[in-house]
């Protein structure tokens, strides 16, 4: 039976391969690493080839969802990524939820949404540096000049494909108008029945109904040529690590298992609260008397996002968060005259306070052509 017997014998030729695993963790955070300007410091990475794509996107991130204008008649058919950046929390099922949004940042400032300067993904390319300093004073030291270019090779490429990926963000900043705009509160309807009611200026509102992109600095084909290029740096620099020596083999075994641990521990926390820079906006809270008890159905939850904006003009426009029948038409105008019924008031606490109506047993009056349903 064979054992290892002399330190030299062990073989490594596999360590090669650690270059390029982790692809799921770097791609994760791949976008928004190159749109800072720490993605050209020459440093390791795992799975380098997670950042040069086939086809660069051109957007950011969308998820599925209708943002409507309660007083402009905006509608957008999905939440663009300042949406999902900003509306982190999930809600559940039927949950409706006021929230206010205020933008601190005075005019002429910096952006108002940026790539965080100092995040975790910074301290990651810091330490993807470091790992190849140590290297290449390893290498140096024990006269393995394998290892040598292969340390080179290996960081060169997060420089190379930074170049090629280099982008910034077109999302139009909010900004003072001196017109009469109509007031900029904002519904979010979720595809599981839920409402998000926010509370906000118009022009923090366009943003809700902005199609941010990708304007990259260079073309696609200065891209691709860049992405080449790193391709070649990646297969010579594991040629290079395969045949350098045991120790330095070892060296890089512990620099790559390191490094995979630190990207996985990144890509799982929130992007919106690590990597992007959302200060300059205020989210805060506004409850409503009853909040704490869910909605039984999804009547009941599209009442309550009718109470709270006392109106129903947003969903007259061809949002598909209502049906367009006749009866409904009918509801919907019961609902409004409902919430319209008595001033706003709040209770002692801040909370406001909506109408009690039945809205289930309006809506079934309704479909079988009963009288109006009244307050309760």
């Amino acid at each position: 039976m064979w054992f290892l017997k002399v330190f030299d014998d062990l073989q490594l030729d596999i360590v090669g391969f650690l270059a390029i695993l982790g692809e799921g963790s770097v791609a994760r955070n791949a976008q928004v690493t190159t749109l800072s300007s720490f993605a050209l410091i020459p440093r390791l990475s795992p799975a380098p080839q997670a950042f040069y794509l086939h086809e660069r996107p051109s957007r950011l991130p969308m998820k599925q969802g209708t943002v409507v204008g309660v007083y402009s008649g905006n509608v957008r058919y999905e939440l663009n990524f300042f949406s999902n950046l900003l509306h982190t929390d999930t809600l559940q099922r039927f949950d409706v939820k006021i929230v206010r949004l205020s933008l601190s940042t005075p005019e002429g400032d910096s952006r108002a949404i940026n790539a965080y300067p100092f995040g975790p993904l910074f301290w990651l390319a810091i330490m993807g540096a470091v790992m190849s300093i140590a290297l290449i004073v390893l290498s140096v030291f024990w006269n393995d000049g394998m290892s040598l270019l292969a340390t080179i090779l290996l960081s060169l490429i997060s420089t190379v494909i930074g170049i090629g990926s280099r982008w910034t963000l077109d999302l139009p900043e909010p900004r003072g108008d001196r017109r009469t705009v109509p007031n900029g509160d904002v519904v979010i309807y979720y595809p599981h029945g839920s409402f998000l009611i926010v509370r906000c200026e118009e022009a923090v509102a366009r943003m809700y109904f902005t199609a941010e992109s990708c304007n990259y600095y260079w073309n696609d084909n200065a891209y691709r040529t860049t992405a080449l290029f790193a391709s070649l740096m990646l297969m010579g620099g594991i040629v290079m690590l395969s045949n350098s020596t045991i120790k330095l083999q070892i060296c890089w075994l512990g620099a790559y298992a390191l490094l995979n641990a630190a990207y996985w521990a990144v890509a799982a926390l929130n992007p919106a609260h690590h990597n992007w820079d959302i200060t300059a906006f205020e989210i805060e809270h506004e409850g409503y008397e009853g909040e704490e008890t869910p909605p039984a159905n999804y009547t009941e939850a599209l009442w309550r996002a009718i109470a709270i904006t006392r109106t129903t003009e947003w969903l007259r426009t061809a949002t598909g968060i209502a049906p367009s029948s006749q009866n409904w038409v009918h509801f919907l105008r019961e609902a409004e005259d409902a919430a319209q019924s008595r001033p706003l008031e709040f209770s002692q606490n801040g909370k406001l306070i909506l109408p009690h109506w039945n809205a289930q047993k309006a809506l079934t009056d309704v479909m079988l052509g009963k009288p109006a349903n009244v307050l309760v």
